[in-house]
């Protein structure tokens, strides 16, 4: 008897641990371009051991989700939809949903007009009152007043960066730096990127002094993210397939300081960058080549400069976007052409991803997000 009590109550206190809730996975999020009656959300439990994906539920966010981001404290999803023409009006959309996290399933609170159309980012204010959204064929940007319970109020703020012939720019993300002092806009259509302060008051971005930085023709500036600190900003270019370093000066302006290609220099089809990201533990960064397939990656010295560390097929074709998990441990990529999400296991000492298993589908695979 004595020995069967010691085998049992270590077994049921494991037991309780696992119904407590204490070893839920994480879930990913991942949303795509939609056709018809398409659902645009899937929601995946992803095991943290050995990166397997198992889906919990699809659901309805609207057409064309091809980016969103989440309020942990409201609750709330905040979905762009990719299109010209929303409830039949000119212009994207933008549908906010209730997320219950037992259920995985969605309420939807509100849908607004994004002026201009075709959003293709958005993102929060540093104090979380406001959106910021991107719009890709006419080159411009949106801010959006959220209320008290985060819900949708009104656009206080767009600008239109190319007020002649609009077609030329294409505004492709907005986003604060780490301190929350200021805002990144990159215009890959006019090859530029707009550096702004943000007047929480007003819900207004304010043009600072030195806030404009003109990159060379061609390079088609896309995505981009900050090093822990802030001090260094990682940009991608999908024209160019390069990725530039810049010193991220105290008047939030930007001084680059190196250039490195994406692709293997064999390749000569066509190519266009897509998505950036920094490893967990900062040591590595890595890039998405759609054309030649790949993700790039670069070890990052400690002056914050890169070397190449190597390149791995991306597992599908056309890697839009991609995303590390909380762990650090594991890469998954979402395949746009070939519909489907691919996972990989990062090699901490090199940081090179190693593909895992099969794919998993995902139409149209767009923005993958882990919350």
């Amino acid at each position: 008897m004595k020995r069967y009590s010691t085998l049992f109550f270590p077994l049921l206190l494991f037991a309780a641990i696992m119904n407590s809730g204490c070893t839920k996975n994480p879930k990913l999020f991942a949303a795509g371009f939609t056709e018809g009656d398409e659902k645009g959300l899937t929601i995946f439990e992803f095991n943290s051991r050995n990166g397997n994906l198992e889906m919990i539920s699809e659901n309805d966010i609207g057409p064309n989700p091809s980016y969103f981001c989440y309020s942990d404290k409201n609750n709330l999803f905040y979905a762009i939809n990719e299109v010209m023409d929303f409830n039949g009006e000119f212009g994207g959309g933008l549908t906010t949903l209730k997320y219950d996290p037992e259920s995985c399933q969605f309420t939807k609170k509100d849908e607004i007009l994004v002026p201009y159309g075709g959003p293709c980012f958005i993102s929060f204010s540093p104090d979380s009152s406001h959106l910021f959204v991107a719009n890709y064929p006419n080159g411009s940007v949106v801010v959006v007043k959220l209320d008290d319970y985060g819900i949708p109020l009104v656009v206080t703020d767009t600008i239109l960066y190319d007020k002649t012939e609009p077609d030329n720019s294409h505004a492709h993300m907005i986003l604060h730096d780490p301190a929350g002092k200021y805002v990144y806009v990159t215009d890959l259509g006019l090859n530029k990127i707009y550096i702004y302060s943000f007047d929480a008051s007003s819900g207004e971005l304010i043009q600072t002094e030195n806030g404009l930085v003109s990159l060379p023709a061609g390079s088609g500036p896309r995505h981009f993210t900050f090093n822990d600190d802030g001090s260094k900003l990682y940009l991608i270019n999908e024209h160019g397939s390069t990725i530039m370093v810049f010193n991220v000066n105290e008047n939030g302006s930007l001084s680059l300081v190196q250039t490195v290609p994406t692709l293997d220099g064999n390749y000569i089809e066509r190519n266009a960058c897509g998505d950036i990201h920094i490893g967990k533990d900062g040591r590595f960064l890595y890039g998405s080549n759609r054309g030649e397939n790949t993700i790039v990656v670069f070890k990052i010295a400690d002056d914050g400069l890169l070397t190449l560390e190597g390149r791995v097929p991306c597992g599908g074709k056309w890697p839009r976007n991609f995303v590390i998990d909380p762990s650090g441990k594991f890469l998954l990529v979402g395949n746009q052409n070939t519909n489907e999400i691919s996972v990989f296991k990062i090699n901490k000492k090199t940081g090179i991803p190693e593909k895992k298993g099969e794919n998993y589908p995902r139409k149209g695979a767009a923005c993958l997000k882990f919350y």
